[in-house]
């Protein structure tokens, strides 16, 4: 039973909330104890807490995901983990972490439980209206980084990079939706009522608006940000950004596997490279330039 709950909870896709270390690094406080710290435990914090949005949405999902090629074999739908035991964890875990939370920093406590109404709307209400469902995808990894900023009292945290969070979050949770039409096709809105107001079309369009949008305010970012040097350095992982979204939409576009983007990242090799190279970059231009 208890394997069956943590693999409901998802720990594959607890990747997304290292984006809470986006605050620390882009800071210049990686190497700093405490900063590093906080934040490790706000890290802990927040996959406790995307654990039990899981369990959440797999509740309310447990019908349609029955209907699903892939999500019929969840433990919820496939009958391995009972309801009871779900909906006591679901109550229990934020019950538990969100008064410790804000013990950490109010603030992060106040950002963490945002994070949990929102997603509780979005399982309830929100994934079922098109393109506020995808916005508020985006808002969610907003957040997460949102949710690392006073952990660390960042002071040299600049605004572009919650646009370039938004925008990347964006690029991500179409190319999800892009699949899972491509994969049920006729059958998607019997498993995802919002996925009969989408098409293939609409959703490309989309992307390459986000990904251009994604890429220049990237870019923007390097060169007019007051906080990096002022040799314009960073621009030098302009190319990384670059070839993990084209990597990306090859993935989705010629290997026809644009799932979860936890997912992607765990088992695409290039894209795996690009990624460390790209954090790897960042750090020896903040801390060694």
């Amino acid at each position: 039973m208890s394997i069956a709950l943590i693999k409901t909870m998802r720990p594959s896709q607890w990747t997304k909330n290292l984006v809470i270390f986006v605050p620390l690094v882009f800071d210049e406080k990686l190497f700093q104890i405490e900063p590093l710290t906080r934040t490790l435990i706000g890290f802990v914090m927040l996959c406790l807490i995307s654990g039990a949005v899981y369990l959440i949405n797999d509740l309310v999902d447990i019908e349609k995901d029955r209907q699903h090629p892939t999500k019929r074999n969840r433990p919820l739908a496939s009958g391995q983990l009972s309801k009871s035991v779900a909906t006591a964890a679901a109550i229990l875990i934020p019950a538990v972490v969100l008064p410790l939370s804000f013990l950490l920093d109010p603030a992060f406590g106040l950002i963490l439980t945002g994070y949990l109404v929102l997603q509780i709307a979005y399982s309830y209400w929100l994934k079922n209206m098109v393109i506020i469902d995808v916005l508020v995808i985006a808002a969610g990894f907003v957040l997460r980084v949102a949710a690392g900023v006073p952990l660390v009292n960042a002071e040299r945290f600049s605004p572009w990079l919650y646009l370039f969070t938004t925008l990347l979050a964006l690029f991500l949770a179409l190319g999800k939706r892009r699949q899972e039409i491509a994969l049920l096709k006729s059958q998607a809105s019997n498993t995802r009522a919002v996925l009969d107001h989408y098409s293939l079309p609409f959703v490309d369009e989309m992307m390459a608006v986000v990904t251009a949008g994604t890429l220049m305010t990237y870019a923007l970012y390097t060169f007019s940000a007051p906080n990096l040097p002022e040799n314009h350095t960073m621009m030098l992982t302009i190319p990384f950004v670059i070839y993990g979204i084209f990597r990306y939409l090859y993935v989705i576009h010629i290997q026809g596997n644009g799932g979860a983007p936890d997912e992607v990242l765990l088992t695409d090799h290039p894209l795996q490279v690009s990624v460390v190279v790209f954090g790897l970059a960042v750090v020896v231009i903040l801390y060694l330039a």
